[in-house]
């Protein structure tokens, strides 16, 4: 059980990780910021929502 957890939880922040850093590019960086990471968070948010 512990280690589904974990490896739900890897995938989740590796994809979480990928679509932040694919902001970071949009916005035309390469380094990624924190404001990547909860732009896409609240991106996800969103379209949980909209199902």
């Amino acid at each position: 059980v512990i280690y589904s957890l974990a490896q739900a939880a890897e995938a989740y922040l590796v994809h979480l990780f990928e679509d932040a850093y694919l902001l970071s590019l949009h916005a035309g960086r390469v380094t990624l910021f924190s404001m990547d990471v909860q732009l896409a968070r609240r991106m996800r948010n969103i379209e949980e929502r909209l199902g």
